[in-house]
């Protein structure tokens, strides 16, 4: 029982020891934009992934019609007086 108890400490000091080269790598590895991603993804030949790409293609549709009734409606608008 002594030895169980020994080897718990042991363990426990060596899971709260360490440098700090697990928080670097992360901050590293999380550099793509969740748009990159997801590209990435369509990418693939994971079954589903062409959804992915239609997805996308449509967000971008939509944003472009977005922008163009914007720029349409500072064309219309009467300047201020």
């Amino acid at each position: 029982m002594k030895s169980l108890g020994v080897t718990f400490l042991l363990v426990t000091l060596a899971a709260c020891g360490g440098s700090d080269a697990g928080s670097q790598q992360t901050v590293n590895r999380d550099t793509l934009t969740q748009r990159q991603k997801d590209s990435i993804l369509a990418k693939s030949k994971i079954p589903g992934a062409r959804a992915v790409g239609n997805a996308l293609t449509a967000a971008d549709s939509t944003s472009a019609r977005i922008k163009q009734a914007n720029a349409l409606a500072t064309d219309t608008t009467p300047p201020p007086r």
